[in-house]
C-alpha cells in the first residue's frame, strides 16, 4: 500500500514563498524529462526566491515571530541535545512522587565538557502534546529541574537550559501541589548557585513558566522566539476583553528578541537559518553550540563568587527607570 507524504505545515506569511519553489521544483523535473536546458530561467527563479525569503523573514511582525516560535516543526529541547550533545542520560523524577514529562533533563557532554541540561518539552502533535501537557511545566516540574541543578551544583557541572513554553501549568491541581512556591523556591536558589548558568529561549518564553529555568548568568534567545510575561491572546482578552486583538498586544508587550536585548533583559540573539529554525534545524543547534561554548568560556574564567554577584547585579537592573 502506498503510503501518503505529509503535508508540511505553512504559516500564511510562507505560502509565497513555498509556491515559487514548487514551481521551480517542477520546470526543474519537466526539464530533466524533456532534456531541456532552463538553467537560465531556473537561476532567475532561485534568485527571486532568494530575495522574497529576505523580505519576508527580515520584515515579520511581533505576531508572525511568535507563530514562528510555535511553528509544530521547530526545534525541541530533544531535538537540540540531540544534536549538539556527545552523550545524553536522562534523569527522572523530582523525588517527592511526580514525574513531569513536559520539563526533561539529565547529563550531557557538550564538546567533551560534563554538563546538566534541562528545558521545556512540547509535543509533535495532538497525542504527544497532550503526552507532554504542551510543554506546561507542574510543580512536580520546577522540582525536579531544582533537583538536577542541585546535582550539577554539587559535582561542578554547568547548567544549561532551553525554555519553550507558553507557561507554567495554570490548573486547580497545580495550585493544590504549590504551583507558585515551586517556581519561586527555583528563582531564589538559582541566584545562590555556583555554577555557570546558560539560559536559552528557544520558542516561546511564557510568564513565570519560563522564569522557573530562567535564571542564569547569560540569558540568549533564537531571533524568531519570543519572551513575555504573558501571552498576546491572554493579554488582550485581559485588556480589551478580546483575544482576536493580540496582534496588537504582540506588539505592544515587546516581544521578540531585538525589543528585549534593547531593554537589558536578554544578552544574546541567536541568528537562525534563513527561513527559520524549524527549516534546518542543524544549521539552528550549531549557532546554539558555538554560542554555549563561547559563553560557557567566558564564564569559567570566572570565580563561583564572580558570577553569583554578576548574576544578582544582572537582574537587579532589570526594569530600571530614569525620569524625563
Amino acid at each position: 500500500m502506498p503510503t501518503q507524504t505529509r503535508k508540511p505545515f505553512l504559516l500564511d506569511f510562507e505560502k509565497p514563498l513555498c509556491e515559487l519553489e514548487s514551481r521551480i521544483a517542477q520546470i526543474r523535473e519537466l526539464a530533466a524529462e524533456n532534456n531541456v536546458d532552463v538553467s537560465a530561467q531556473i537561476q532567475e527563479l532561485e534568485a527571486k526566491a532568494v530575495q522574497l525569503r529576505q523580505e519576508i523573514f527580515s520584515a515579520l511582525t511581533p505576531s508572525q515571530r511568535l507563530q514562528l516560535a510555535r511553528h509544530p516543526r521547530r526545534p525541541s529541547t530533544l531535538d537540540y541535545i540531540q544534536a549538539i550533545c556527545d552523550d545524553w542520560f536522562e534523569m527522572h523524577g523530582d523525588r517527592g512522587g511526580y514525574d513531569d514529562p513536559a520539563l526533561v533533563g539529565g547529563v550531557a557532554r557538550l564538546d567533551g565538557k560534563p554538563v546538566v541540561i534541562l528545558g521545556h518539552q512540547k509535543g509533535r502533535d495532538t497525542k504527544d502534546n497532550v503526552a507532554r501537557n504542551f510543554g506546561m511545566a507542574s510543580p512536580g516540574g520546577y522540582r525536579k529541574a531544582m533537583r538536577l541543578m542541585d546535582h550539577a551544583n554539587r559535582f561542578q557541572m554547568p547548567i544549561i537550559t532551553l525554555i519553550d513554553t507558553p507557561g507554567a501549568w495554570a490548573g486547580v491541581d497545580a495550585e493544590k501541589l504549590g504551583q507558585g512556591e515551586a517556581i519561586a523556591y527555583n528563582l531564589r536558589e538559582m541566584f545562590a548557585l555556583d555554577v555557570p548558568i546558560l539560559c536559552t529561549v528557544i520558542g516561546e518564553g511564557g510568564s513565570g513558566g519560563a522564569l522557573g529555568i530562567g535564571v542564569g548568568d547569560r540569558l540568549m534567545m533564537f531571533e524568531h522566539s519570543v519572551y513575555t510575561v504573558a501571552t498576546p491572546e491572554a493579554c488582550a482578552a485581559i485588556l480589551w476583553k478580546d483575544a482576536s486583538r493580540s496582534p496588537q498586544a504582540a506588539s505592544a508587550l515587546k516581544i521578540t528578541a531585538w525589543d528585549l536585548k534593547e531593554l537589558g533583559i536578554i544578552d544574546q540573539i541567536l541568528p537562525e537559518p534563513s527561513s527559520g529554525a524549524h527549516a534546518d534545524p542543524l544549521g539552528a543547534a550549531q549557532n546554539l553550540k558555538k554560542a554555549l561554548l563561547e559563553n560557557l568560556q567566558d564564564l569559567l574564567s570566572l570565580s563561583a563568587k564572580q558570577r553569583r554577584d554578576l548574576r544578582y547585579q544582572k537582574f537587579r537592573q532589570m526594569g530600571k527607570y530614569t525620569l524625563a
